[in-house]
């Protein structure tokens, strides 16, 4: 009895890590435009997904801006459009990329003047209404 009592412990304490596992941003950076052009900023970097199960983010918000939305930028008929992306699964053990071009943050009218080195929290919100927050810090084009 002492050996199943074990056993049962050990599948619920990893059944309780699988559920606090989190996806986290890494290298997270926010492309600022020389000068006052500062009302529409691209955020980018890694969001990787650790965990055994996927993940779905629905939002994203921060304190920064008055508002944060996903998009991705494609290349439609030899022109470049940009739109919003309402969810974006994260696999299991895997990684979405925001890059220049591609899937990125769009980061709409901030709060003050951002110039590099500044940081910017983003809060994430996953389809099960868990939330994570990323680490962004603030590069000039180019930089």
């Amino acid at each position: 009895m002492a050996i199943s009592c074990g056993v049962l412990s050990c599948l619920l304490a990893g059944s309780a890590f699988a559920a606090d596992c989190m996806p986290a941003v890494r290298d997270g950076w926010i492309r600022v435009p020389p000068g006052a052009m500062q009302m529409m900023l691209a955020g980018f970097g890694r969001i990787e997904n650790r965990c055994p199960r996927a993940a779905t983010i629905v939002a994203a918000r921060s304190g920064a801006f008055a508002d944060v939305s996903l998009h991705r930028t494609s290349l439609v008929d030899g022109i470049s459009r940009m739109r919003a992306v309402a969810q974006l699964p994260v696999a299991a053990n895997g990684a979405v990329e925001f890059k220049p071009g591609a899937l990125h943050l769009m980061l709409m009218q901030p709060g003050k003047a951002l110039k590099a080195g500044d940081h910017v929290a983003i809060d994430f919100r996953l389809q099960d209404g868990r939330e994570f927050r990323g680490d962004f810090v603030v590069r000039p084009i180019g930089g």
